[in-house]
This record gives structure tokens, C-alpha cells and sequence, in this order.
């Protein structure tokens, strides 16, 4: 990894964590049982285009935020950040455009979070429609948010790829 994705990769982490932890009731949306925190996957989305490890790194630090929050359920949720943000990175460093990694790695999201409740008593339906469902919206918006503020930084589409 080098030196630039390391200290971009702590500053989304940073945010990542920030989020959660001072924005949460400003910017939470609750239906139960589902919650929502916008702008909490902006971070972890932006961190695909610093590569795998970075996504995952930084995927992981937004449950910490999360844990110390709202909770080991809303952790669990936020935990699989790093599952999807490792995939779309995975795809991004491949040549696939951030756009499109943001909409195919939507169903790994949403489908990932629907599943990490069931442990927690959540019935099928209520995993599957309403935190699925939920989280896939959720995903839209903040994949719109960080469509614009890539566009709005100057982003590259692999900024870090060159050696150096």
C-alpha cells in the first residue's frame, strides 16, 4: 500500500467512524427495526478506489462507530461495509466504473445486512423487507452522494493506481 492510500484510507476511516458517532441522531432515520444513518457509506464507498484492503480497512472502522452508538445489531449491519466495499473495490481496480461497481455491489449490501439479523431474532420478513429493502435504498442514496463528491474533488477513477 502506498504512503497516500494509507493516509486517505485513516481519513475515511476517521469519517467513517465521526459519522455514526456525532451525526447519528441528526442524520438517522428510523423505521423499526430498520435504522439508517445518511451519509455513513460515503466513506466506505469513496474507499473503493483506494483498493481491496483500504475498503475493508475502512468498511471495519464504520462498525466500530456504529458499535459504540447504536449497538451490536447496527454493528453487525456495519460490518458488512468491509464485505461489500472489498467487492467493489476488487471491481474498480479491474476497470469497472465506480458507477457500476456502486449498483452491483448494492444486492451484496443489502442482502449481507438482511442476513447478519437473523441472529439477532429477526424474522425473515422483517430481515428481508424491511432492513434489505431499507439498506438497498439507503445504499442509492448515499451511492448518489458519493458519485458527487468524487465528482465534485476531482477523483480519478483509480487515483492511486500508478506506482510511486
Amino acid at each position: 500500500m502506498a504512503a497516500k492510500q494509507v493516509v486517505f484510507g485513516a481519513l475515511l476511516t476517521a469519517l467513517a467512524l465521526v459519522i455514526p458517532l456525532a451525526f447519528g441522531g441528526f442524520l438517522g432515520i428510523v423505521i423499526p427495526p430498520f435504522s439508517a444513518t445518511l451519509a455513513s457509506h460515503v466513506p466506505v464507498m469513496i474507499s473503493m478506489l483506494l483498493g481491496p484492503w483500504v475498503a475493508i480497512l475502512v468498511g471495519a472502522g464504520s462498525a466500530v462507530g456504529f458499535l459504540v452508538k447504536l449497538g451490536p445489531v447496527i454493528a453487525a449491519r456495519a460490518a458488512m461495509h468491509a464485505l461489500f466495499a472489498g467487492a467493489g473495490a476488487v471491481m474498480v481496480k479491474r476497470g469497472m466504473p465506480f458507477w457500476g461497481a456502486l449498483l452491483w455491489t448494492l444486492p451484496i449490501h443489502a442482502f449481507s445486512e438482511a442476513l447478519i439479523v437473523l441472529p439477532f431474532g429477526f424474522t425473515l420478513q422483517k430481515a428481508g423487507l424491511v432492513v434489505g429493502l431499507g439498506t438497498a435504498l439507503h445504499h442509492l442514496v448515499d451511492a448518489g452522494i458519493a458519485l458527487a463528491v468524487v465528482k465534485a474533488v476531482g477523483l480519478a477513477q483509480r487515483p492511486f493506481s500508478r506506482p510511486g
